[in-house]
C-alpha cells in the first residue's frame, strides 16, 4: 500500500500559518449545538498524495488506474460512514461511453498547390462520430470569423450563408468588440468576460447546426487560455464522449484546431491576410469569406465501448421534509492516464488537475459525516466524484441529464477543480462572479473570516464553462465554482499569480502536474473550510440560491420549479 509523505513545514511557515487558520476559521464558532469538523492540511496532503501517486497511473477512465481510484473513493466514503449515493445501493452511477481513437490525415488544396500540414504539430483533428471512417472531400473553405449566432446581442457571423458540406475555418473566444473610444465595450458578449459562445464546444455545436462536414478553430494561446500543446495532449490520443441515438451522426464530421502559423500560412496562400480578416470579425457587419481552397480529411477510427464510472456517497438531511432537497458537491477523480510512447515518466498524475479537488470532496465528506446527528444539515447531502472531466464534463453531462436525485429538488451544485497549493490567502476567486445569489452568501461568510470575494481575475479564459459545475448551470441548476486567491499571507505582491501562470505554463496536462516541495497545504485546509460553511448555510437556509436576472440558466430554473 502506498504511504503518502507529508512535506515538512518551516518554523516561520507554521507561525504564519497559526496566525491564517485563526482568521479563516473564526466563521465557525465552536459549540454543542454547531460543532467545527476537523479540517486538517495533514490529511488533505495524504489525500492528494494518494490520488497523485504513481500506483494510481494517472486515473485515466476506462483504465487499471481508474478501477483503482474508484476503489479508492467508495473505501473511504464506506469509511466516514456515508451511505451508497445511489439509490440502487451502491455507491456508482455507471457512465456509458464510446472510446474513439481518430487517425487523421488533412489536405489543403489552395492555387492549385496541396498544403499538406502535420499532425499534432501543426494541427488536431479528430470526428465524434462513432464509425470506423469519415472523409471529407474537396470541401470548400469558409472563413466564419468568430463563429458566433447570438440573436440577443444582434450578431450572426453566418448571414445567413448555407455551410452545408463545407469547412468553417473561425476564431477562438468571443468577437472583442469595442467602442470609438478604443475600449472593450461591456455591453457586448460580457467584455472581457468569455461568454459560451466563446467556447470550442459552443463553435462545434453551431457548426453541426448549421450542417457544416468539419469545423476548424483558429487557435491563439491568449485567447484561448493554453497553448496549442495543451490540445494535443488532450486530443491527440483516445477521446470519449457520451453516444446520442443516430450515434453522433448529426454531430459535424470534423472537428480540429489549427495552429495559428498554419492557419496564417492558409489564408495568405488563398490571398487573404489573418489580421485584416480577425479585424474585420470584431463587427456585426462582418460577412463570411470563401477562400478559394477545399479541405479534405481522412479520419481512420477504432471505437470501443467504454463503461465508467461516477462515484456518489449521501447524507441524510437532519430535517423530515427538507431531507428530499439536495445539496450536490462535485470534483472530477479523472485525469489524464499514462502515455507509452513517451520517454522517461509517462504517468499523467494530475495531482493540482484534480487530486486536489476530490481530496477536498473527501475531506467535506469526512467533516460533514463527523457531525451528531442533531448538528447535520437539514437537507441531504451529495459527494459526487465524477468521471471524464477531461474528456469534456462527460461524467458531470451524464449524471446532469440522468439524475439520481430530481433537479428541480437540487438547491445547488459547489464545485472543486483544483485546489489552494499556494498557502492561506486573504482573497478567494469566483468564476462567473454575479451570477447567482451564491456569491451574496460567499461574500458575507468569508468577510466574517476577514477575506474577501473577487471576480475571476482572468474572465477572458471562459473558465465557468471548462468545469463539471457548467453542466449542473446549462440544466438550471445554481452552480459555484472558486479558483485559488493570489493575495497570500506572509507573500510579497503577486507571488500568487506569478505561481499560477507558472503552472499553466510548465505543468497543466503535463506529467510534471505533480506535488512540488513548495505546495502548502494550509491554504486547501482555509478554502475546504469555507466550502463547508458555505454548503452548512445552503443546506440549511429557508431561501433557495437563485440566478440572477439577466443570467441564460435562469429561465430554464424557473421553468423547472414552476
Amino acid at each position: 500500500m502506498f504511504l503518502p509523505r507529508l512535506l515538512p513545514l518551516s518554523r516561520s511557515l507554521l507561525l504564519s500559518l497559526s496566525v491564517s487558520l485563526s482568521v479563516s476559521f473564526s466563521v465557525v464558532t465552536a459549540s454543542a449545538a454547531d460543532p467545527v469538523p476537523k479540517i486538517t492540511a495533514a490529511s488533505l496532503q495524504a489525500r492528494t498524495a494518494m490520488l497523485a501517486s504513481d500506483e494510481f497511473e494517472g486515473r485515466a477512465p476506462a483504465t487499471a488506474g481508474e478501477e483503482k481510484t474508484v476503489a479508492y473513493l467508495e473505501r473511504e466514503f464506506r469509511s466516514l460512514g456515508l451511505q451508497p449515493g445511489n439509490p440502487d445501493g451502491t455507491f456508482i452511477q455507471k457512465v456509458p461511453m464510446v472510446g474513439i481513437t481518430s487517425k487523421t490525415t488533412a489536405t489543403f488544396t489552395v492555387g492549385g498547390k496541396t498544403i499538406t500540414p502535420s499532425g499534432l504539430t501543426d494541427y488536431v483533428a479528430l470526428s465524434r462520430r462513432v464509425t470506423p471512417q469519415i472523409d471529407v472531400k474537396n470541401s470548400d473553405v469558409v472563413f466564419v470569423g468568430y463563429g458566433v449566432v447570438a440573436p440577443e446581442y444582434g450578431w450572426d457571423d453566418y448571414k445567413g450563408l448555407d455551410v452545408r458540406g463545407k469547412t468553417v475555418l473561425m476564431l477562438i473566444n468571443d468577437p472583442a468588440v469595442t467602442r470609438a473610444d478604443g475600449k472593450l465595450d461591456e455591453t457586448m458578449f460580457k467584455g472581457a468576460a468569455m461568454t459560451y459562445y466563446g467556447r470550442w464546444t459552443y463553435k462545434y455545436e453551431i457548426a453541426s447546426a448549421k450542417g457544416a462536414a468539419a469545423c476548424l478553430i483558429i487557435h491563439e494561446t491568449g485567447p484561448a487560455g493554453y497553448p496549442f500543446a495543451v490540445v494535443g495532449g488532450s486530443w491527440g490520443r483516445e477521446n470519449f464522449d457520451l453516444v446520442t441515438a443516430d450515434k453522433n451522426a448529426s454531430r459535424v464530421a470534423v472537428e480540429g484546431w489549427l495552429t495559428l502559423d498554419t492557419a496564417k500560412q492558409l489564408l495568405s496562400a488563398a490571398g487573404q491576410n489573418f489580421d485584416t480578416l480577425k479585424a474585420a470579425a470584431v463587427t456585426k457587419q462582418f460577412k463570411p469569406v470563401a477562400l478559394s481552397a477545399q479541405a479534405s480529411f481522412s479520419v481512420k477510427q477504432t471505437t470501443r465501448d467504454v463503461a465508467s464510472k461516477n462515484v456518489i456517497a449521501k447524507l441524510d438531511g437532519a430535517d423530515a421534509q427538507l431531507r428530499n432537497e439536495y445539496l450536490v458537491y462535485t470534483a472530477h477523480w479523472d485525469h489524464l492516464g499514462r502515455d507509452p510512447s513517451l520517454t522517461g515518466d509517462q504517468i499523467f498524475n494530475g495531482a493540482l488537475d484534480n487530486a486536489t479537488g476530490t481530496a477536498v470532496l473527501l475531506e467535506l465528506a469526512q467533516g460533514f459525516a463527523s457531525l451528531p446527528a442533531a448538528a447535520r444539515p437539514k437537507r441531504t447531502l451529495l459527494f459526487l466524484a465524477v468521471t471524464a472531466e477531461e474528456k469534456g464534463l462527460l461524467g458531470a453531462r451524464y449524471y446532469a441529464t440522468h439524475p439520481l436525485y430530481p433537479l428541480k429538488k437540487t438547491v445547488a451544485n459547489i464545485n472543486m477543480d483544483g485546489a489552494q497549493t499556494n498557502g492561506p490567502s486573504r482573497d478567494l476567486e469566483v468564476i462567473g462572479y454575479g451570477n447567482s445569489t451564491l456569491d451574496d452568501l460567499a461574500a458575507t461568510l468569508l468577510k466574517k473570516a476577514n477575506r474577501v470575494l473577487v471576480p475571476d481575475t482572468d474572465p477572458a479564459k471562459g473558465y465557468f464553462y471548462r468545469s463539471d459545475h457548467f453542466e449542473f448551470a446549462k440544466e438550471g441548476v445554481p452552480a459555484f465554482y472558486t479558483k485559488r486567491g493570489t493575495d497570500l499571507l506572509g507573500q510579497p505582491a503577486g507571488y500568487g499569480k506569478k505561481r499560477d501562470e507558472d503552472y499553466t505554463s510548465a505543468d497543466y496536462h503535463k506529467v510534471s502536474d505533480e506535488i512540488k516541495p513548495w505546495w502548502n497545504f494550509e491554504g486547501t485546509a482555509q478554502d475546504t473550510q469555507f466550502l463547508y460553511d458555505l454548503g452548512r448555510e445552503v443546506a440549511n437556509t429557508s431561501k433557495w440560491p437563485e440566478w440572477k436576472p439577466g443570467i441564460e440558466f435562469k429561465a430554464k430554473r424557473d421553468a423547472m420549479l414552476q
